[in-house]
C-alpha cells in the first residue's frame, strides 16, 4: 500500500522544492512532512521521527556541492554519513515498518566511469572526491542495514539541472554569468572551469517524479534496491555553455578560471537507468532545450532588470 505520511529531509533544497508537486501528482492522498530539525542533532532527529511516525521517509538533505564538501570535509561527513545513520536509527527505533528512500549520487561511482560507457548499478563505488566518498559511505552503510532492521531503497541520480539551483554547480554558474552579462552588470567576460568533460544531465523535475514514483512503490520494491536515475546521454560542458550563449544572444570572452578547475575530472560519466525504467516505469520526459531555457530564465529573473 502506498504511504500516507511521508517524512522528508531537504525539502527546502534544490531537489526538495520540486518534490512536493511531484508527490501531489502521484500520491495525492499522501502528506509530506518536513524533518524540520538539524540532521546532525541525533536527539532532535529521533524526537521528530517519534512525533511524526511516518509510513515512509525520503532523505534528500546533504552537502551536495563538490566544492563545498571539499572545503569542509568534516561538515560533509557529519551531514552526509552520520546524519543519514542518525535518521536510519531513528526510523528503526521510533517508526518500525517505515521504509526509507535514500537519495545517494551517481558521483559515488567515481573511477568506475573510466570505462567511458554507461554504467549500471553493479559498477563498483569508487569515489574521487569528498562528496562522492560521503555519499558512497552512506549508501553502503544503509545497504548493510537492509534486510536486518530497515526497508531501504537507494537512488543514485546523476547530474541534475533546472530552475532554482545554486551557482555552486557548472550550469547555473554559467547561467548566472550569462544573465549578468546580458543585463550589463558584468563585463563581457565569462569565467569557466574545464569545458571538455561529458556528463549525464537530467531535469530536476524528472528526478523529482522518479522520487515520487519510488515512494509510491517503496514497500513493494525489494529491500536494498539500488536504482540509477540517468538519461544515458552524454552532454559536453562546453556545448551547454554555447547553447546558453545562443539563447541569450551574447558572445562574451571565455576565460579559464583556475579556481573552477578540478584535478580529478573524468572525461565522461554516463549512467544506465534500465532498472528504474523496469521497476518504476520511469524515463526522462522533459526536453533538454526546455531545461536550458528554464535555467537561463530563472537566472534572468534572479539577477533582475538592467
Amino acid at each position: 500500500m502506498p504511504p500516507r505520511r511521508i517524512l522528508a529531509t531537504g525539502l527546502t533544497g534544490f531537489s526538495g522544492r520540486h518534490l512536493a508537486p511531484a508527490v501531489a501528482a502521484i500520491l495525492p492522498d499522501a502528506e509530506l512532512v518536513p524533518l524540520g530539525c538539524d540532521l546532525t542533532d541525533s536527539g532532535a532527529v529521533a524526537a521528530r521521527v517519534r512525533e511524526v511516525r511516518p509510513d515512509a521517509c525520503i532523505h534528500l538533505a546533504a552537502i551536495a556541492a563538490i566544492g563545498v564538501a571539499g572545503s569542509d570535509p568534516g561538515l560533509a561527513w557529519r551531514v552526509n554519513l552520520h546524519g543519514t545513520l542518525a535518521l536510519a536509527d531513528a526510523l528503526v527505533r521510533h517508526a518500525p515498518g517505515a521504509a526509507l528512500v535514500h537519495v545517494s549520487s551517481g558521483d559515488a561511482y567515481g573511477h568506475s566511469f573510466a570505462t567511458g560507457v554507461a554504467i549500471d548499478e553493479g559498477a563498483p563505488l569508487a569515489p574521487m572526491n569528498v562528496y562522492g566518498a560521503t555519499k558512497a559511505a552512506a549508501d553502503l552503510a544503509l545497504g548493510a542495514l537492509a534486510g536486518r532492521s530497515l526497508h531501504v531503497v537507494r537512488l543514485r541520480p546523476f547530474n541534475q539541472a533546472g530552475p532554482g539551483q545554486a551557482d555552486a554547480f557548472a550550469l547555473p554558474a554559467f547561467a548566472r554569468q550569462v544573465a549578468e552579462i546580458a543585463r550589463g552588470s558584468r563585463a563581457p567576460v565569462l569565467r569557466v572551469g574545464n569545458l571538455d568533460p561529458e556528463r549525464d544531465f537530467l531535469d530536476v523535475r524528472d528526478v523529482a517524479r522518479a522520487y515520487a514514483l519510488t515512494l509510491a512503490r517503496v514497500h513493494e520494491l525489494p529491500n536494498g534496491s539500488i536504482l540509477n536515475l540517468a538519461s544515458g546521454t552524454p552532454r559536453r560542458i562546453g556545448t551547454l555553455l554555447d547553447d546558453l550563449l545562443g539563447l541569450a544572444g551574447i558572445t562574451p570572452t571565455i576565460e579559464p578560471d583556475p579556481d573552477r578547475m578540478r584535478p580529478s575530472d573524468i572525461p565522461r560519466a554516463i549512467g544506465d537507468a534500465s532498472r528504474a525504467r523496469a521497476l518504476l516505469s520511469w524515463a526522462p520526459q522533459i526536453a533538454w532545450d526546455r531545461t536550458l531555457a528554464d535555467v537561463l530564465a530563472d537566472w534572468v529573473q534572479r539577477v533582475g532588470p538592467a
